[in-house]
């Protein structure tokens, strides 16, 4: 009733039984986690032994093949510093830039076309090709690449971020305006559950991950984009990161 007088706003549905958040309630406490998840963090950096490299770098990544490269950078960190943990959270570019904002993730790696101007960045070499995920008694399962053309007239379920849309408008060109949208993902598990049911066929990066009853088949012309680290300019990262980031740099530079 404190914190409800202080702030202006009710923050609990009071019945006489039970008791729930309102929706300022609920955004009350995941600020409040934020702050938990944040101070957390910097007493671990505070605490860490200033001989050696140690502490946890969090990740922040989207679903993509080039996850593997991210994987081996970290293979070989690991091998020069192995007291340092990782955490991995997965999810899209809007999402883990907010969290890199917060400071609550250190690196990201994200997917082509975004908005990276406010960080420093590594590019890597790996393209991430574009295509569809279809169930396997589809017609279109049947093809070696599918067109805009085959594509004109079949439900899509499409990736939910803007720049995305925007880059796949110009891949289907005059089609574009006229596609079926079933309906927006922005996680590939979820979406390859629609698909499975028949909802419709989900436009997306070829994928690591086999599905028993679906299969992935290209875009034609080929559509790829790239991928990039990125990290805050202005913010201090952990010694740690700054060392994966020192590794990272010469390790992709090697392969190049």
């Amino acid at each position: 009733m404190q914190l409800e007088e202080e702030l202006g706003t009710k923050l609990l549905k009071r019945g006489k039984h039970n008791v729930y958040l309102t929706e300022d309630g609920m955004l009350l406490k995941k600020r409040a986690q934020d702050i938990v998840t944040l101070a957390d963090r910097t007493e671990r950096e505070f605490t860490e032994r200033q001989e050696e490299i140690a502490g946890e770098i969090v990740f922040g990544s989207a679903e993509t093949m080039s996850v593997y490269e991210l994987a081996k950078i970290i293979a070989e960190f690991q091998k020069e510093y192995p007291l340092v943990q990782y955490e991995m959270y997965t999810a899209i570019a809007d999402d883990i830039k907010e969290r890199m904002d917060k400071g609550i993730v250190d690196i990201g790696l994200l997917t082509e076309p975004v908005d990276i101007s406010k960080y420093n960045f590594i590019r890597l070499d790996r393209k991430e090709r574009w295509g569809v995920l279809v169930r396997n008694d589809s017609k279109l399962a049947e093809k070696e690449y599918v067109t805009p053309e085959d594509l004109a007239n079949v439900p899509l379920l499409m990736a939910k971020r803007e720049m995305v849309r925007n880059e796949l408008s110009n891949w289907f060109g005059g089609y574009y305006d006229n596609l079926k949208i079933a309906g927006t993902y922005n996680l590939l598990n979820n979406a390859a559950v629609m698909v499975e049911n028949g909802i419709g066929v989900a436009l997306c990066f070829k994928i690591s991950h086999d599905y028993e009853h679906l299969s992935f088949v290209p875009f034609a012309p080929a559509l790829e984009t790239g991928c990039v680290l990125v990290w805050q300019k202005n913010r201090p990262l952990s010694k740690a990161a700054t060392v994966f980031l020192d590794i990272a740099k010469k390790y992709i530079k090697g392969i190049s």
